[in-house]
């Protein structure tokens, strides 16, 4: 059973490195194949086979649940129903739409943002809403999330916005006796009403109804740098516990009635596993809770049958059932998260002798999942919590003994005695506020978290089995050497420039500028993209996962050219999470708590026999763009121009000025590719051979302009744009210089439009 499901489980993952999916025509070959093996009896080979196959079966009918390209952009009256709990901020509203009607083929299910709404849009409501849709797309780059992966797991075939064309219509609301997500939503608002000003309010949601989109980003930052997100949002360990003291009662109170018809084994069993089913529902059914669920029904159904199981075999039907139910799980990183931890815990804990009481179980527990897990936690955020299991060691006994257990009590009780469970949650609140507050001092400790570069999957394989020989039983000889294999994850590093030569990435950061420049020994950074609210920004987003993901510790160099959000947005996140040693900017104010040099014309260092020069502003102009600071950096195999947000009057002068020696070879495409800029003389005068257009797909401002692109085929200039191509990186291969996209060199089948 664990090496036919580990087979199936090989497969799929295998389809995933796909970068485009086979045809029909190839489906029904490997089903050949698979008919093969099963005739040879090569049992392994069939799983692997069948894996395969499902995986490009259910792929290619979520991409052909996607927007057509013809309806791109297009205006169209869509009929409703809102599927899940909406997330809400001061601008806007998202929530995922489940299409009933509409005058065109759309897909199933939508994302769609409706900006400052005057109705209250709830889980469960009826619409007639106009929309603007465009297909699945996100920004792109090395170290990001990647949207479009995560928009093909949850099934959105599109994303848009309501227009203010047609007045949105709300046609009635569905019970929550049929759709779960209402009950989930009553829930959330009970909650709200109870304890309107609570400071807990929204880890008791997502305790509850597993609702974490209110947890605010500082909160997010203590939970992961002390190792306790999990226990935030009903994980696998909390239907465990629920389901086991609904078991433990129910065994109580029916042993003692002596009703003989059901014995309590059997009725308590059922009882778990239906509780543990609607507990499941109100976490929404995440991949960590479909493990825990599917684990507990077949244990259920094991002392139902009277039948023995062991864990792994527990583990391995766990795995297929979530694997056939959505194969795309794997492309999530709480499933291996999950299920890992569960084997660790499954290895450490199970077929041992001489076991102690539950604190000794409870640190072994913690002590194997800390350093288990460890290697893919570097692997995705280049992250590890050093005080994991201590702060585990003092959370799990709170949220799982005290905080879940009272405040399920306490929602049990809102409709039956509102005074009583407002006591019950109130208690709950205080309880979470004195845990938050001892995570948070230990998550300012200096040592609290270690960052490292991403390791390689070479070391990765080299750390598991040095995993498995750590936590082996004592008495397991040559120990020592795990400590060995675990070398390689710390001794990673990134391939640095040779001297002379730079590393430039221009970031997909949609209509906005942020790259990233690295010679030898240096890093500097030119913009930060934009900022979308209190919460959300570039920097923190895309140029912070970017810098860990190559390796960076420091920035040497951080330039602001000016002040508009689109290229200042990021910029506190980026300084307030790195260290960095100046900041160069036109727009002082701003930034004036980081100590800022005024970009003039004339400056100019060297790094690593790498010259950089600030070429403007020489005076201010009349507009904020034209007062950019435009970068020029002089390698040994070329010239790299950042003239950022100019405009006609500055090209003007920067060719008055610099003559022949504005010559470059690429060209980062002046204010995005608008059509105020890029002038014939300043093209004539830098005579790129390559510009890079930084502009957001299916932007507003409609940039690149069609003039614009006109102009660059004219003087035969090649361009590359991030809305098409990602993060476009600029490197040194084989002694001259080469371009990269990032979408063609490492997109899969659902990044290729």
């Amino acid at each position: 059973m664990i090496v036919s499901a580990l087979a199936f489980l090989t497969g799929l993952l295998f389809v995933q490195q796909f970068s485009v999916l086979p045809s029909w025509i190839g489906v029904f070959m490997l089903t050949i194949l698979a008919i093969i093996m099963a005739w040879l009896r090569y049992w392994r080979w069939v799983f692997f086979i069948v894996g395969l196959l499902w995986a490009v079966i259910f792929a290619l009918n979520r991409l052909a649940d996607r927007l057509p390209m013809a309806l791109d952009g297009q205006e169209i009256v869509v009929t409703g129903l809102i599927v899940d709990l909406p997330e809400q901020n001061e601008r806007q509203t998202r929530f995922d739409f489940r299409v009933i009607q509409a005058d065109q083929k759309l897909p199933s299910i939508l994302r769609l943002s409706w900006y400052f709404p005057d109705q209250l849009i709830k889980s469960g409501q009826y619409w007639t809403l106009l929309v603007k849709l465009k297909r699945p797309h996100g920004n792109l780059n090395p170290g990001g999330f990647d949207y479009e992966r995560w928009l093909l797991t949850q099934a959105i075939g599109a994303t848009g916005y309501v227009r203010p064309g047609q007045k949105p219509v709300l046609l009635g609301r569905e019970s929550a006796w049929f759709n779960g997500a209402v009950w989930r939503q009553t829930i959330g608002d009970g909650l709200t009403e109870l304890l309107p000003n609570s400071p807990s309010l929204a880890l008791l949601k997502a305790l509850t109804i597993g609702d974490g989109s209110q947890i605010s980003p500082h909160e997010w930052d203590v939970f992961r740098k002390t190792g306790t997100t999990h226990l935030v949002v009903i994980s696998g360990s909390h239907i465990g516990l629920v389901a086991g003291l609904a078991y433990l009662l129910v065994f109580r109170i029916w042993a003692r009635v002596g009703v003989l018809l059901w014995s309590p084994q059997t009725l308590s069993a059922l009882v778990a596993m239906v509780v543990a089913v609607f507990y499941s529902s109100l976490a929404g059914f995440s991949i960590p809770v479909q493990r825990a669920m599917v684990m507990l029904i077949v244990v259920m159904l094991t002392l139902i049958l009277q039948r023995h199981s062991r864990p792994f075999n527990t583990l391995a039907i766990a795995l297929f059932a979530v694997l056939i139910f959505d194969p795309l799980a794997i492309l999530s990183v709480g499933f291996w998260l999950s299920f890992l931890a569960v084997s660790l815990i499954v290895y450490v804990v199970s077929s041992r002798l001489g076991k102690g009481g539950y604190w000794l179980e409870m640190l072994k527990i913690n002590w194997a999942t800390s350093i288990g897990l460890a290697p893919l936690l570097l692997l995705f955020f280049q992250q590890v919590s050093l005080i994991s299991p201590v702060a585990n060691f003092i959370a799990v006994p709170v949220i799982s003994f005290i905080a879940v257990p009272v405040a399920l009590v306490g929602v049990v009780l809102m409709e039956i005695s509102p005074f009583l469970a407002t006591q019950l949650l109130k208690g709950v609140d205080l309880t979470l506020q004195g845990l938050f507050f001892v995570l948070e001092q230990m998550s300012t400790l200096s040592w609290a978290t270690l960052n490292h570069t991403q390791p390689s999957i070479g070391a990765l394989v080299f750390a598991i089995p040095g995993i498995l020989l750590l936590l082996a039983p004592r008495g397991m000889p040559c120990r020592w050497i795990s400590g060995l294999m675990f070398l390689p994850l710390f001794f990673t590093e990134t391939e640095k420039p040779l001297s002379g030569a730079i590393k430039m990435t221009l970031l997909d950061v949609g209509q906005a500028l942020a790259v990233v420049v690295q010679t030898q020994q240096h890093w500097l950074v030119y913009d930060t993209g934009a900022k979308f609210s209190k919460d959300s920004d570039m920097g923190k987003s895309v140029l912070l996962p970017f810098l860990r993901q190559q390796g960076a510790e420091h920035i040497d160099r951080l330039i602001i050219s000016h002040g508009d959000n689109d290229h200042i947005g990021g910029a506190v996140s980026l300084l307030t999470s790195m260290p960095v040693t100046d900041v160069l900017t036109s727009a002082l104010e701003p930034l004036k708590d980081y100590a800022p040099i005024k970009c003039i014309e004339g400056q100019t260092w060297e790094w690593d026999n790498v010259i950089f020069t600030i070429l403007s502003p020489p005076h201010i102009f009349v507009s904020d763009n034209d007062n950019s600071c435009v970068l020029q950096i002089k390698s040994a195999h070329g010239i790299v121009l950042l003239p950022s947000d100019i405009e006609a009057s500055a090209e003007t002068g920067l060719v008055e000025r610099y003559g022949d020696d504005l010559k470059a070879n690429i060209l980062i495409a002046p204010h995005h590719g608008s059509k105020t800029s890029s002038t014939l003389n300043f093209l004539k005068a830098v005579q790129p051979e390559t510009i890079l257009i930084p502009a957001g797909y299916r932007n507003q401002f409609k940039h690149p302009h069609p003039d614009i692109l006109a102009r660059y085929a004219q003087q035969h200039i090649n361009w590359l744009n991030t809305a098409d191509k990602g993060a476009l990186t600029l490197s040194v291969q084989n002694g001259v210089w080469a371009l990269e996209s990032f979408r063609d060199s490492a997109g899969k089948y659902w990044n290729n439009r």
